[in-house]
């Protein structure tokens, strides 16, 4: 008695969530919170729940209300009814569960179901939201670890500033990049064939490297006078 009481309060006091499909599509969604009492539909953007494609009786057209055992549904008199519990598929609501009055049938939204209302394409999935626990004040123990957050937060800063980089030890780190460049470069050159130091090349090696058919040399004057 004690766990049905609780769960019937619970769903008393919930929001309420629709979601309006266009075949397999979600066109429109809405909630409502827990201060909410009634929800009215209508074919009109200022309406609370601005319904269109459904067949209502009239305009506005009382589709929820709270009570004390939950919210109850009044559905639309041309809508197949649907229903399912969390982790199960669409079926068919009993009319057991259909309420009559005056006419007009509704069903109360038990704790964990989900109503679809279908007419032609359009559906409309009817479910309450979700009542989340209010935070507690922080206790002791949470102010305790809020305060060693608190402390190592402020000690990065304090952390980098005494093991931070020293004027001395940048001057090894640029000393050490300089090195490590320098023997990349001279390993460059090696691979080039560049390392070994140039020299003048002597008279033999001018003559070895003439070639043999250049023929006999020329000598030419260092300038020209045309008349």
């Amino acid at each position: 008695m004690l766990t049905r009481e609780m769960s019937t309060k619970a769903k008393a006091d919930g929001g309420l969530y629709f979601e309006l499909y266009w075949g397999e599509n979600l066109a429109e969604a809405w909630s409502y919170g827990r201060e909410q009492t009634r929800v009215h539909a209508a074919p009109d953007e200022k309406a609370p729940l601005p319904l269109y494609g459904f067949t209502l009786p009239e305009e506005p057209f009382l589709m929820a209300e709270r009570t004390e055992r939950g919210w109850r549904i009044h559905l639309p008199p041309k809508v197949q009814v649907e229903h399912k519990q969390r982790g199960d598929a669409f079926a068919a609501l009993p009319g057991a569960q259909l309420v009559q009055d005056q006419g007009r049938a509704s069903v109360t939204l038990s704790d964990g179901m989900t109503l679809r209302l279908t007419e032609g394409q359009l559906s409309l999935l009817v479910q309450a939201s979700v009542v989340k626990e209010r935070v507690g004040p922080l206790q002791w123990k949470d102010m305790g670890w809020l305060a060693i957050v608190g402390l190592l937060f402020l000690s990065l800063p304090v952390g980098f500033l005494i093991a931070g980089p020293t004027p001395e030890r940048a001057a090894e780190s640029n000393a050490r990049a300089l090195q490590l460049a320098a023997e990349k470069e001279a390993a460059r050159r090696k691979a080039m064939g560049l390392d070994t130091p140039m020299r003048p090349i002597t008279d033999a090696e001018r003559e070895q490297q003439q070639p043999a058919d250049a023929g006999p040399e020329v000598n030419i004057p260092a300038s020209f006078r045309m008349r």
